[in-house]
């Protein structure tokens, strides 16, 4: 038997739709299996805990395999995924078009879909992940001064622990009256589009509710470098939350909404001669891989797809077509990179590295390692030690390093691991540090 990873993953639709993926026992007897060849491989121990979980339930059972182990203590594998696909990408041997057939992520995507149709999903995550609400409210004004006081007041958030469930000690980003979409107006400019290298040269920016509500400076920082790129770009008349934090919790019909809220705008954009981008990977990830995989057949969301780049990626080919502005005022000098999961899964290479790279006297080193931050699990209470256990290798070589600048293409990821460096002043936005570079 040959391994799989000898050829390129491919990955088959998610059919959520049909009758079978809701069948508990179906549900029950693919778990039983993925789960037996995990056992026997086990390579994939280092990445997230539901591998180190699922091994301490193996060699505690009585019979010291999976098929010794209760069904019910099978989610405790799947409560530890939160989708990073690491394993898919990166270490798991038997992926498609190996025979066996192992997508682990999207089989704990379908279990905790069949857990939230069953059970629901506490308050508190049901909260966290409805973004669009929770951030709307946060960022008015006013409002959002005395959300960021109480949410840097320690006895605060020794309440806040003990009542909802969200860890004291767990970062969360500020919010701002003063959103993207109420800053972006000035500093748009009408710029004439010029095809490069399967770019357009005419770019809408999906601002994501991170983006538009807890750091806007990101979104503008977009604006400046793109418009001196000579590339014309325009923020997303209206959109909605992606869909990755509900995706996450395992709330399809969610997504499913957010879905038909924003595939039709964006569609629009591509058919008037747009190509996106987003400031979050995992955003980016959404439209160019989780809902084609929703939904294949949708002509709409494949048009998306195609039209939808990271931001770096979409530098690195105007920078291929000889398009990319590379006169750089300012050095930047050491910097360590995290590099995104959500970023990795798309593909690409290290394209933020790339262009970063073009900077002289710059030096980027790339750390690609998880974050353990994966947007809730580092803040819930039960699971913030665990992601604070993934972040240490990479905390550790930010500190040995003592970089000038520390940066993520995730903000969320970045301020988890600075939070915990002691090397790390602040983290920064790759973007921003393109803007600096170009004395912008």
């Amino acid at each position: 038997m040959k391994e799989g990873s000898l050829e390129a993953p491919t990955r088959h639709p998610i059919d959520w739709q049909s009758d079978d993926f809701w069948d508990k026992k179906s549900l029950e007897q693919e778990l039983e299996r993925v789960y037996d060849i995990c056992h026997g491989c086990r390579r994939c121990v280092s990445l997230c805990d539901s591998f180190p979980t699922l091994f301490d339930l193996v060699d505690e059972s009585p019979t010291m395999e999976v098929d010794g182990i209760d069904k019910a203590d099978y989610n405790k594998v799947v409560d530890q995924c939160y989708l990073c696909d690491l394993c898919y990408m990166t270490k798991c041997p038997y992926v498609p078009p190996h025979k066996w057939n192992v997508d682990f992520p999207h089989l704990m995507l379908r279990a905790k879909a069949v857990k939230f149709k069953e059970e629901g999903a506490k308050l508190r995550d049901r909260v966290l992940t409805s973004t669009d609400a929770v951030f709307s409210m946060t960022s008015i004004p006013l409002v959002d001064i005395t959300v960021n006081a109480l949410n840097n007041n320690a006895g605060f958030r020794k309440v806040l622990e003990s009542t909802a469930g969200i860890h004291h000690e767990a970062p969360i980003p500020k919010f701002h009256s003063k959103t993207l979409r109420k800053q972006v107006k000035p500093l748009l400019r009408e710029l004439d589009p010029k095809v490069i290298r399967g770019t357009t040269g005419k770019l809408a920016l999906y601002a994501t509710c991170y983006g538009n509500y807890n750091s806007p400076d990101i979104g503008t920082d977009f604006i400046k470098v793109f418009q001196h790129n000579d590339i014309h770009i325009d923020l997303v008349p209206r959109e909605k939350c992606c869909g990755m934090p509900k995706l996450e919790l395992g709330d399809l019909e969610s997504v499913a909404r957010l879905k038909e809220a924003n595939i039709p705008v964006l569609a629009k954009l591509v058919d008037q001669g747009y190509d996106l981008t987003a400031p979050i990977p995992s955003c980016v990830l959404m439209y160019k891989q989780e809902l084609p995989l929703l939904y294949p057949h949708d002509e709409d969301v494949k048009k998306v797809q195609a039209a939808f780049f990271d931001p770096f990626e979409y530098l690195w080919m105007r920078h291929r077509g000889d398009a990319l502005n590379t006169q750089f005022p300012n050095a930047l000098g050491d910097i360590a990179y995290q590099v995104a999961c959500h970023q990795r899964v798309q593909n690409i290479g290290l394209k933020t590295r790339d262009v970063l790279n073009l900077v002289p006297d710059t030096q980027v080193t790339a750390l690609e390692r998880c974050s353990g931050h994966d947007g809730t699990y580092a803040v819930k209470k039960e699971t913030h030690a665990k992601s604070v256990k993934i972040a240490r290798p990479v905390v550790r070589k930010v500190d040995q390093q003592e970089p000038d600048h520390f940066m993520s293409d995730c903000p969320m990821a970045a301020t988890h691991i600075a939070n915990l460096a002691e090397k790390v002043d602040k983290p920064e936005h790759p973007m921003t540090l393109l803007r600096m570079a170009y004395g912008l």
